[in-house]
């Protein structure tokens, strides 16, 4: 195969008229790779013929290349602009595409990237072989309308984004405490949870193990108030039995304070995160139909799934909803191989996290679902998180069906009988 060429014009040197000329009123498409500052698009024309490529510094001379377009736009019977829905860097640009009535489409990166090698035998990828991809991808039909989302809708995404920054300082300072109390007090997170309030408190209160030698009776106090009635006496005297005779480094002053202010930055994250959780559900508060699910799983949970998903009702079909949230099925598969089935994953992991701890508490909660779980993960060979994936399965389409108009029944969201016959 003979090599190709995948120069560039700066797009001050474009002459946007003798272009126009070029296009002659067919159908164009403006196929751009999106990055952080340096912009390269390519223009084509239909049948996929590339006419010139254009590369420019992103913002500085993006004003130039949108009154460029605007020629283009006029001498074309339409102009479409292709982008890469990747990241943020480009929705200026598709902002300023919008005003100016020019239509853009998205293609997903995954796909540009998988079709490196199929284009020209090539398996590189570069900026302009990626504006041919792109504009490639257009003509084939596999790219989609990309309107700008409504004000309302990106007020939602701002609490959707707290949460999710949140919930990530959860998990980093709950990892930095971890990692403290494995050097210094290693049994304790064995006996409490590491993001239990009794650890928490206790942890911040007297640092590491030590001070509770001399000062049980004041320790044995706090988790009894902080513990309450979910904290057995017997944890109690295990947690106090393990600060005497822990394995863990003694520490000097220095780590017993920081252990302290460890503790307290855990506890403030959670904080935090609960306080976004509470903004999120009074944002979106969900129409009178989805209240039998929202009941079911919970309002935190219920308020994830609009705001990451939209609504409901804007999917085609049930299992077009459980796709969008990534929890389709894959399978690579060849000869006498038969692979595992797995899940794609490619929808946001906010959803699925609590869709998740959704489905664990119905097990735990719910007399059908957990006789449900029973009964699947007694069979032989039955793996515990295969059947709580399948119930997330099950949750999400029902969350569609009810959203389209349909009562909730939980004899239907789970077959028992099918089950007991078998």
């Amino acid at each position: 195969m003979a090599k190709r060429r995948y120069s560039t014009v700066k797009c001050k040197q474009v002459d946007w008229a003798v272009w126009a000329e070029a296009i002659g009123g067919k159908r164009a498409v403006f196929a751009v790779d999106v990055a952080k500052e340096k912009f390269v698009a390519s223009l084509q024309v239909a049948g996929g013929r590339t006419l010139v490529r254009v590369s420019w510094s992103h913002p500085r001379e993006t004003l130039a290349l949108l009154s460029g377009l605007e020629v283009w736009a006029q001498a074309a019977s339409t102009l479409v602009v292709v982008m890469e829905s990747s990241g943020v860097y480009g929705d200026a640009l598709r902002w300023q595409l919008q005003q100016r009535g020019i239509d853009v489409h998205r293609v997903s990166a995954k796909r540009v990237h998988d079709s490196a090698e199929v284009y020209d035998g090539v398996p590189s990828l570069h900026d302009a072989k990626a504006t041919e991809l792109i504009g490639k991808l257009y003509w084939e039909g596999l790219s989609a309308p990309w309107p700008i989302v409504s004000e309302a809708r990106r007020e939602q995404l701002v609490h959707l984004r707290r949460l999710e920054q949140a919930k990530a300082r959860v998990q980093r300072e709950r990892n930095r405490l971890e990692a403290l109390l494995a050097r210094h007090w290693p049994e304790l997170p064995d006996l409490l949870s590491l993001g239990s309030a009794s650890l928490l408190r206790l942890v911040a209160t007297y640092g590491g193990p030590a001070p509770l030698s001399l000062l049980r009776g004041g320790a044995r106090k706090l988790l009894h108030e902080v513990g309450g009635r979910l904290l057995t006496q017997e944890k109690i005297e295990a947690v106090l039995a393990s600060a005497e005779c822990t394995l863990g480094m003694p520490c000097t002053p220095g780590e017993r304070e920081q252990l302290r202010w460890q503790a307290e930055q855990v506890i403030e994250a959670q904080r935090e995160k609960r306080q976004a959780e509470r903004r999120l559900v009074r944002e979106h508060t969900p129409e009178d139909n989805l209240q039998p699910m929202r009941e079911r799983l919970g309002q935190v949970t219920s308020a994830v799934l609009l705001a990451t998903q939209g609504d409901p009702r804007s999917y085609p079909s049930a299992a077009s909803y459980c796709k969008g949230i990534g929890l389709n099925l894959k399978e690579h598969s060849s000869g006498k191989h038969r692979g595992q089935l797995t899940l794609t994953k490619r929808g946001p992991a906010l959803a699925r996290f609590y869709l998740y701890f959704a489905a664990l508490r119905l097990i735990a909660r719910d007399p059908v679902i957990k006789r449900w779980y029973a009964l699947k993960t007694a069979r032989p060979g039955a793996v515990k998180m295969k059947q709580v994936i399948e119930l997330m399965r099950k949750l999400a389409k029902a969350f569609w069906h009810q959203a389209n108009g349909h009562d909730f029944d939980v004899e239907r969201l789970v077959n028992l009988k099918a089950l007991t016959d078998a």
